[in-house]
C-alpha cells in the first residue's frame, strides 16, 4: 500500500538495505527558501558534503503526487524553477499527494517522509518553533509535535532568531524531546551562536550523539533528538545587527498582516534585504556545517546496528 505514495530513489533504498549511513533533507529550502539559481548550487552542494562525509543524501519532497525520497537532479531543478510547489506540513501531505501536486515539505513534512523510509537522521537549517506573541496569535510550528512523535533525529543550527526561542525550548520540554548542544552548552539561534538559553546536553562527537539515540529508540522512547549545532563563528552575523533587522521585519509584517506558514518565507526574504545579502550568505553556511555533522553522526548510528 506504501508503494502506490512513496518513492525511494534506488540509491537510497540500496544504502539503507546495506544500512549505510543515510542523511534526510528537505526541500522547503529549495522551492521556497532561497532564489534560483542559488537554491540549486546549494541544494547540490549539500549533497555533495554528505557524500563527501560517507553518507548517502535523500532529499525529500513531493512531485505529481507521489512522495520522493532522494530526488534527482532534475526534480530538485525543477522544485527551484516552478512557481507552483505548496509548502507541505503533515496536515497537507494528504491533499498534495491525493490531488497530484507538487509539494516542497518543511520540516514536520521531511520527518515524516525519512520516517516513512527508515532514515533516522536528518539534516535542516533551523527548526520552527513559538512564534513571538504566540500567546495571542497561537502561532507554534508543527515541527515542534513532529520531534516529540516522530523518530527522526534533526541536526539544525537552532531555532530561527525570528522566534520565540525561551518559549520553543519549554515546549520541546513539555514534550520530552531532548536539545542537545554540539560543542555548546547554548541553544544556538540560527544567524548567531548564542541565544541565551541552555540546552539540556552538551555532546562534543558524533559517537555520543548516534549511542543516545541508539539507546532512546532501543527503550521505545517515541520522537526525535534536536541537536543545536552552532554557525562557524566566521559566518556568523553581528547579534545586535540580526536582531534589529528582525525587529523591523516583524514590524513590517504585522503591518501587513502576514500571518501562520506565509509568515517565515516574508521575515527571511526581509531580513536578506535589510542585511544587504549577508544572512543569506550566512544561511548557506549553517546548512554546510549542518551537513557535515548529520553525515558523521548518520555514520556512526549506522555502525550501531
Amino acid at each position: 500500500m506504501l508503494e502506490k505514495y512513496l518513492e525511494i530513489n534506488p540509491e537510497v533504498e540500496k544504502a539503507l538495505r546495506e544500512n549505510r549511513a543515510v542523511v534526510a533533507l528537505e526541500s522547503t529550502i529549495i522551492a521556497h527558501g532561497m532564489p534560483y539559481p542559488k537554491n540549486v548550487e546549494t541544494a547540490l552542494r549539500v549533497e555533495e558534503i554528505i557524500r563527501e562525509n560517507q553518507g548517502v543524501p535523500a532529499t525529500i519532497g513531493i512531485i505529481n503526487g507521489r512522495m520522493k525520497v532522494g530526488l534527482t537532479r532534475e526534480e530538485i531543478e525543477h522544485m527551484a524553477k516552478s512557481g507552483d510547489v505548496m509548502k507541505v506540513s503533515r496536515r497537507d501531505i494528504p491533499f498534495a499527494i491525493a490531488q497530484k501536486l507538487d509539494g516542497a515539505t518543511t520540516v514536520a513534512g521531511t520527518m515524516i517522509g525519512a520516517s516513512l523510509a527508515g532514515i533516522s537522521v536528518f539534516v535542516t537549517g533551523g527548526i520552527g518553533g513559538v512564534h513571538r506573541e504566540a500567546g495571542e496569535t497561537f502561532d507554534i510550528s508543527a515541527d515542534l509535535q513532529e520531534f516529540a512523535s516522530t523518530n527522526v533525529a534533526v541536526v539544525c543550527a537552532g531555532a530561527k532568531s525570528i522566534l520565540d526561542i525561551g518559549l520553543t525550548l519549554e515546549y520541546l520540554e513539555t514534550h520530552g524531546v531532548p536539545v542537545i548542544g554540539y560543542g555548546t552548552e547554548e541553544f544556538p539561534a540560527f544567524y548567531t551562536r548564542k541565544s541565551g538559553f541552555k540546552v539540556d546536553y552538551r555532546v562534543d562527537t558524533p559517537e555520543a550523539l548516534a549511542s543516545a539515540a541508539k539507546v532512546k529508540w532501543d527503550l521505545g522512547l517515541r520522537g526525535g533528538m534536536v541537536i543545536g549545532n552552532p554557525i562557524p563563528t566566521e559566518y556568523e552575523m553581528a547579534y545586535d545587527t540580526i536582531n534589529r533587522a528582525i525587529e523591523e521585519a516583524l514590524d513590517e509584517a504585522k503591518e501587513l498582516g502576514i500571518k501562520g506558514k506565509e509568515t517565515t518565507p516574508f521575515l527571511l526574504s526581509k531580513i536578506k534585504a535589510i542585511t544587504s545579502g549577508a544572512s543569506l550568505e550566512s544561511n548557506i553556511q549553517l546548512v554546510y556545517n549542518n551537513a557535515r555533522l548529520g553525515a558523521k553522526f548518520a555514520l556512526e548510528l549506522s555502525k550501531l546496528y
